[in-house]
C-alpha cells in the first residue's frame, strides 16, 4: 500500500498499546548490542528485525514518529512496542506512560 502522505510502502501494520523506557536503561546495551540512548528515535519490539523502521502513530492525538527497532520487548503484558523517551515525547506519551498506537513497518 502506498500512502499519499508519506510516499512510503507499508508492509504490515498493527494496533495496540505502546509504552516507553528511558533513564533506567540509558547507556546500557540493547539486545542488538548498541548502547541505548533515551533521546534517540528507537524502540523495542518482540519480533521485528533489528534495523526495521516503523511509523508509530498515537491514536489519541494523531502525532507520529518514525523509529528504528534496536531492542527486544516490551515485557509488560498487553503492550506491543516500547519507545525510547525521545520518541514517546514526540507523540505525547511521556506523561501518560502508555497509550493506543498504530504501527506500520516502512520499506
Amino acid at each position: 500500500m502506498l500512502t499519499k502522505r508519506s510516499r512510503r510502502r507499508v508492509r504490515w501494520s498493527v494496533r495496540g498499546i505502546a509504552s516507553w523506557y528511558g533513564s533506567a536503561f540509558h547507556g546500557r546495551r540493547t539486545a542488538s548490542g548498541e548502547r541505548f540512548n533515551q533521546y534517540t528515535l528507537t524502540a523495542a519490539h518482540r519480533t521485528l528485525r533489528f534495523g526495521t523502521r516503523v511509523k508509530v502513530t498515537n491514536l489519541r492525538n494523531g502525532r507520529s514518529v518514525i523509529v528504528r527497532i534496536n531492542d527486544r520487548g516490551p515485557y509488560a503484558r498487553g503492550r506491543i512496542i516500547d519507545l525510547s523517551r525521545g520518541a514517546a515525547r514526540i507523540i505525547g506519551l511521556v506523561r501518560s506512560g502508555t497509550g493506543p498506537v498504530h504501527i506500520e513497518i516502512l520499506y
